[in-house]
């Protein structure tokens, strides 16, 4: 599922594709998405650019080629919510359904960018069921994987993250993080004196660095869920 702004900008590039044979500037796209700076476009490329959506054509200047589009007309109006520090997910003695101790049901808040930060799609019906063996102590909740930059930590594309909940985490572990209170990305951390950067799995993306006061930890991986 597209955020609403990532299903604009791919309808605005396909459209003017379609009716001049060359993709919009970047300036052209921050004015038809109302957007202040071209590194919220940025990120929106990357993000389709990931899930398969679109493809930059290399050594050619504007040059971007639309792949396929959104099955679905709900695309448009399905608006992402993005996780904040406050909310509470369901506790283990909280549960729904616990079959002798075995497992335990986790609220899911949707998929979360592996890639560059994406909103993160909350739905708060949605559950999934876990082993107990997965968690430790504390409020738990899963996140579906969508991108390939940690795979090199063995987190694929459409893995389930458990997280533990949590508000600070040490250098080197695995954490959600929300950036500027509006992207989520699931990343290690690494502290650098007064910076904090958040370092991917995968050689072809880049390391990010934030002030500390930009990055808001929102938990930290405590196992994967894959399904074969």
């Amino acid at each position: 599922m597209l955020t609403k702004k990532q299903h604009e900008l791919l309808s605005f590039i396909h459209q003017r594709l379609n009716a001049t044979g060359v993709a919009p500037s970047f300036d052209e796209m921050k004015a038809a998405l109302n957007l202040k700076s071209k590194s919220g476009i940025h990120r929106l490329i990357t993000a389709l650019e990931e899930r398969g959506f679109i493809r930059r054509l290399a050594h050619r200047a504007r040059a971007l080629e639309v792949l396929k589009l959104p099955e679905t007309a709900a695309g448009p109006h399905a608006v992402g919510e993005v996780i904040q520090g406050n909310f509470r997910p369901l506790q283990a003695s909280d549960t729904h359904t616990q079959s002798e101790g075995a497992a335990v049901e986790l609220p899911l808040f949707g998929r979360i960018a592996a890639g560059t930060p994406i909103e993160a799609l909350r739905d708060p019906t949605a559950t999934v069921e876990m082993p107990t063996s997965l968690m430790g102590t504390g409020n738990h909740y899963a996140l579906e994987v969508a991108g390939d930059s940690m795979i090199d930590a063995g987190i694929y594309d459409g893995d389930t993250a458990i997280i533990q909940e949590c508000d600070t985490a040490e250098s080197g572990a695995i954490v959600v993080a929300l950036i500027d209170n509006e992207e989520v990305t699931l990343k290690r951390l690494r502290r650098k004196g007064a910076s904090i950067a958040l370092e991917p799995a995968n050689q072809h993306y880049e390391t990010r660095i934030f002030g500390k006061d930009r990055v808001h930890i929102q938990g930290k991986l405590v196992g994967l869920y894959r399904q074969y």
